[in-house]
């Protein structure tokens, strides 16, 4: 596994940017928002917190954590819609899983 230092928030910010999405917040987590949907995306490593709640959520970490990542949310089945992504170092990144709608 490769050594991160910390999680890719500046990534994210930049594929939610380059995807249309309006973007606010510092930091980790911020809200992400086009048209009528509004996503709260959480950037992590392997320190991650699944928040309660209803509103739609996207776990952004590096590409080698996503299948630690998917065992951690199938063990803590949030109740909400979410969707996790993989981000490579160079920046490209793959939609790991997609939200249910």
């Amino acid at each position: 596994m490769v050594s991160h230092i910390g999680p890719p928030s500046e990534e994210a910010k930049s594929i939610f940017a380059d995807l249309g999405y309006s973007v606010a917040g510092d930091g980790a987590t911020f809200t992400a928002a086009r048209d009528w949907k509004e996503v709260e995306v959480l950037a992590v490593t392997d320190d991650v917190d699944t928040p309660s709640g209803d509103r739609m959520r996207c776990f952004v970490t590096w590409k080698d954590y996503v299948p630690d990542l998917g065992d951690l949310l199938d063990r803590a089945a949030p109740d909400y819609d979410y969707a996790v992504i993989g981000v490579e170092e160079d920046g490209e990144y793959e939609v790991a899983r997609a939200p249910s709608e």
